[in-house]
C-alpha cells in the first residue's frame, strides 16, 4: 500500500503528533508499506532528512513561535509529482493547512482522506488566544472540529473518550480508536544512575518526573503546587521537568513564588534515542496532571522503563490508566495527588512492584506493531470502497491481511 501523510508539525518540532507519525511510519515500513510525509520546512540543520519527508516552505506564527504554517500554494506545486506516485490513501494529522491540503489533494488524486484527531482543541485554544473569552474559544473549537471531521472520509481517535467527545460534537463519519503504540526502543534498558550523575541529581534523592511539552494546557503548574505540599514531608524531593514550551517562564516564576526553586529542575528536551529512556528510568515516580490529552503517550513510555505513574485519569489518559496496573490514579486535588506520590516514596517495595506491573502492562497492550496493523486494516475499508472498479483492489485487502499475519 502507498500512503501519503500530511501534517503541520513534524520533527525537529518535538511533540506527540511528531512522535505518533514517526512511530506509525516506521512500523508501516516494516510491514512492507510505502509512506511519504508532507510537512513544514523548519530551516534548521537538525531537521529530519529522511527521503520520505517532503518539506514545504513555511511561515512563522506570531503567537506560537515553536510552530510554522506550510504555504498552501507551495504545497500544491507538488501535485504533478504526487499524481505520479499513485497513492492509495491520504492521512492528515493536523487541522490547519494540512487539513485543507489533504482534502484538495484527495479530490485531485481521487483517493480517500482520513484524519487523526490528535489534539483536544476545546481545552487548548483559549491558552493561545487569551484575548478571547474562554467559552467563545471552546465553542469555536467545537464548531471547527465538527466541520473539519465531517469533511473527511473517516476519523481516527487516539482514545475512546476522545471519540466520545467527537460524537457529542455531531461527527457522523466512520471512526476508529487507534492509539499510538510504543516502539521497541522504548523498552530498551537504560542507565538511570548515569543520568542522575550527569545532571547533578543525588542517587538517593527522591525524584519525580514530568516529560512533555511545557505548555499551559499540560497543567504543570498543578505539579509544582503539589510539590510544594510534598516538600513539607520530603524536603529533599525533586521535580524534574523535561521539555520546552511557552509556559516555561511562568513556571520558573511560580517555583520562585512557591519557594521551591531548589526542588524543581528544568532540563529541556532530551534525545529519545540516547537519553530519554535513562531519564524515565532514573525517576522514582512519573507524575502527570494534564486533562487535555487525547492519549498520553509519555505515560506508556515511563511504564515501559518500569517507572510507576501517579496521574489524573481524564480524557485520553483514562483509556491508559488502570489503578494498580503500573499506576495510581489521583484526583485533581494537590493534597490527594501528593499523598499518592508520598505513598510510593515511603514504601519503595510497593513502587518497585508497581513498576514491574507497569512494564508488563505496556509490553502486553501497547506495542506499535499492533496499532500499525490496525491502522492498515482501517485504511483498506476506504480504499476498497472508493475504488471498487479497479482490478486488484479486492486482492489488495487479502494480501494486506496476509502480510499482517506473517509479521
Amino acid at each position: 500500500m502507498k500512503i501519503l501523510f500530511i501534517s503541520d508539525v513534524y520533527f525537529p518540532r518535538i511533540n506527540g503528533v511528531s512522535t505518533s507519525i514517526k512511530t506509525f511510519v516506521e512500523q508501516m515500513q516494516r510491514l512492507g508499506h510505502e509512506v511519504h510525509l508532507i510537512a513544514p520546512d523548519y530551516e534548521v540543520a537538525e531537521q529530519d532528512n529522511d527521503a520520505w519527508v517532503k518539506r514545504i516552505p513555511a511561515r512563522s506564527i506570531y503567537f506560537d513561535p515553536e510552530d510554522k504554517l506550510m504555504k498552501y500554494g507551495e504545497a500544491m506545486k507538488l501535485l504533478p509529482s504526487l499524481e505520479q506516485e499513485k497513492y492509495d490513501i491520504i492521512h492528515v494529522h493536523t487541522p490547519f493547512v494540512a487539513h485543507y491540503l489533504g482534502l484538495k489533494l484527495a479530490e485531485k488524486l481521487n483517493i480517500p482522506c482520513i484524519e487523526t484527531y490528535h489534539t483536544f482543541f476545546e481545552d487548548y485554544l483559549h491558552h493561545y488566544l487569551p484575548w478571547m473569552p474562554k467559552s467563545l474559544a471552546r465553542g469555536m473549537a467545537r464548531l471547527i472540529s465538527k466541520r473539519q471531521c465531517n469533511a473527511v472520509d473517516a476519523i481516527v481517535a487516539p482514545s475512546k473518550p476522545m471519540l466520545d467527545v467527537l460524537r457529542a460534537y455531531g461527527i457522523k463519519v466512520p471512526a476508529e480508536v487507534i492509539p499510538t503504540g510504543l516502539q521497541e526502543h522504548s523498552f530498551k534498558e537504560a542507565d538511570g544512575q548515569a543520568f542522575r550523575l550527569k545532571y547533578g541529581i543525588a542517587l538517593d534523592r527522591p525524584k519525580l518526573l514530568y516529560v512533555g511539552r511545557v505548555a499551559f494546557e499540560k497543567n504543570i503548574h498543578f505539579l509544582l503546587e503539589m510539590t510544594k505540599i510534598l516538600v513539607e514531608k520530603r524536603p529533599d524531593v525533586l521535580l524534574v521537568v523535561t521539555g520546552e514550551g511557552p509556559a516555561e517562564a511562568s513556571l520558573h516564576q511560580l517555583a520562585k513564588t512557591l519557594g521551591i526553586e531548589d526542588n524543581v529542575k528544568f532540563i529541556g528536551y532530551l534525545d529519545r534515542h540516547t537519553e530519554l529512556n535513562a531519564c524515565y528510568q532514573s525517576a522514582d515516580v512519573f507524575v502527570f496532571a494534564s486533562k487535555s490529552e487525547t492519549q498520553g503517550l509519555v505515560l506508556l513510555e515511563a511504564m515501559a522503563q518500569g517507572t510507576p505513574v501517579v496521574a489524573i485519569a481524564e480524557l485520553g489518559t483514562a483509556s491508559i490508566l488502570i489503578e494498580g496496573k503500573g499506576a495510581l490514579i489521583a484526583n485533581e486535588c494537590t493534597q490527594h495527588f501528593s499523598e499518592r506520590v508520598h505513598q510510593l516514596l515511603i514504601y519503595p517495595e510497593h513502587a518497585f512492584e508497581l513498576g514491574k506491573q507497569a512494564k508488563a502492562y505496556a509490553l502486553d497492550k501497547w506495542t506499535a506493531k499492533l496499532q500499525a496493523e490496525r491502522m492498515i486494516s482501517f485504511y483498506t475499508q476506504f480504499i476498497v470502497v472508493s475504488k471498487p472498479s479497479i482490478a486488484g483492489y479486492s486482492q489488495l485487502q487479502t494480501e494486506i491481511l496476509k502480510n499482517q499475519a506473517s509479521h
